[in-house]
């Protein structure tokens, strides 16, 4: 399981990696649907908010729209699919191998709940954008106790 990196500069590398171990055991806990590894490739993604949503940017080149799957709930989005190899022939001879090919799967919490009922994908030129609408702040209720 991934998580969006939070970079606080030298000599917190070894912080961060029992941090982000940490959370990725007790979220695969709390919400098994979210649970698995991330094998192939990791696509590169953005996250942003604007004043009424919460959006996911990730670059997915070569990637089939039937290759990919979207799940989410109110805390977190799963991104998850298969790059297929390229055939290059019986004779190719490689001399550099940088892209990755394979299964992946990216999960991305979000920076506050949202609306899981209200959510949009697009898939365009290589590009998976996800809208989700931030959920409605609700104001405490007073609860009557019974007796």
């Amino acid at each position: 399981m991934d998580y969006i990196k939070i970079r606080f500069g030298g000599g917190f590398g070894q912080l961060q990696s029992e941090l982000e171990e940490t959370l990725n055991n007790l979220y695969r806990t709390a919400s098994p649907v979210f649970s698995g590894s991330s094998q192939g490739f990791r696509p590169a993604t953005d996250v942003f908010e604007t004043p009424d949503e919460i959006v996911i940017m990730a670059e997915m080149a070569g990637v089939n729209k039937d290759e990919l799957s979207i799940e989410l709930d109110s805390r977190a989005v799963k991104i998850s699919g298969r790059r297929k190899e390229i055939r290059r022939g019986a004779q190719a001879r490689f001399h550099l191998a940088e892209i990755p090919y394979g299964y992946f799967e990216r999960t991305l919490f979000f920076p506050r709940p949202v609306d899981p009922e209200k959510v949009t994908a697009t898939y365009a030129e290589g590009m998976l954008e996800i809208r989700v609408a931030k959920a409605k702040t609700l104001s405490p209720q007073r609860v009557q106790i019974q007796d």
